[in-house]
């Protein structure tokens, strides 16, 4: 990728994930939603997803969009998820479909499948005996209303891809943390994404050839209920973290994921 790639809700995990681990082989153009504590050390800008002058802004002479921003909370309430992620997500499409943009990478979450994980599943599918895995051609299975907006902002890269042939890429992320996994947490475990596999995954999606595709971001984890294979095979995503490395260090507390 030559172009410069725009970063949205880069003041996140996420984006300081993939800024820390590949910060330097690309050019960048930020977005924060809100003025950021330290100067970056790339181009940026403040500006709102759901403001079209902010968005077609931030597009503007980028060759690929990693679009992270949006309302993070698992509890989010409706008038929210639909404004900051729904329509915002659309306006970053169009703008981006307008600009000519080749790539669009989209941080969407497990909780868009969330509802896998019923009373009859869990805890055993957390474990790495069990044989149940999720690999991205199931329908979305939301058990949140973020998780509603999620697979709905993996619905319009559809549309997208379909009607105007941009290449798009969505990213079902775990649950990421910068040091280790919440150790006595089988889910967290089983969903864990190390900062160095989340920035490797988004270099893959940038680099890859493919057209449209739905994989799981996690790292190559003992316990794991999604598939990497997609990953491994449309992108080369080869994640060198593991949870059951941790096994015996001391309890981290478990993350708001």
């Amino acid at each position: 990728m030559d172009d410069p790639v725009l970063l949205t809700g880069a003041g996140g995990g996420v984006g300081e994930a993939i800024l820390e681990g590949i910060g330097d082989a690309y050019e960048w153009k930020l977005m924060f939603h809100s003025p950021p504590v330290e100067e970056p050390d790339h181009e940026y800008l403040v500006g709102d997803v759901t403001d079209e002058e902010d968005v077609a802004t931030a597009v503007a002479g980028v060759g690929a969009v990693i679009h992270l921003a949006g309302d993070p909370r698992k509890t989010a309430p409706w008038n929210s998820v639909l404004s900051n992620n729904i329509d915002g997500t659309q306006k970053m499409y169009e703008a981006a479909v307008e600009e000519g943009v080749e790539k669009f990478v989209y941080a969407s979450s497990n909780h868009a499948v969330g509802a896998f994980e019923t009373e009859q599943r869990t805890p055993e599918m957390y474990r790495s005996d069990d044989d149940f895995l999720l690999d991205g051609t199931e329908l979305p299975r939301p058990g949140n209303l973020y998780g509603v907006s999620k697979a709905t902002g993996e619905i319009l890269g559809r549309y997208y891809h379909d009607e105007h042939g941009i290449e798009v890429c969505n990213i079902r992320i775990g649950n990421l943390t910068r040091n280790h996994p919440p150790i006595d947490y089988e889910r967290g475990q089983a969903m864990w994404l190390s900062y160095r596999d989340c920035a490797h995954i988004h270099e893959c999606a940038l680099e890859a050839d493919y057209e449209f595709e739905i994989v799981y971001g996690i790292s190559d984890n003992d316990r794991k209920y999604y598939s990497l294979e997609r990953a491994k095979e449309a992108l080369g995503y080869n994640p060198q973290d593991n949870s059951a490395h941790f096994e015996g260090e001391e309890r981290v507390v478990e993350p708001d994921a």
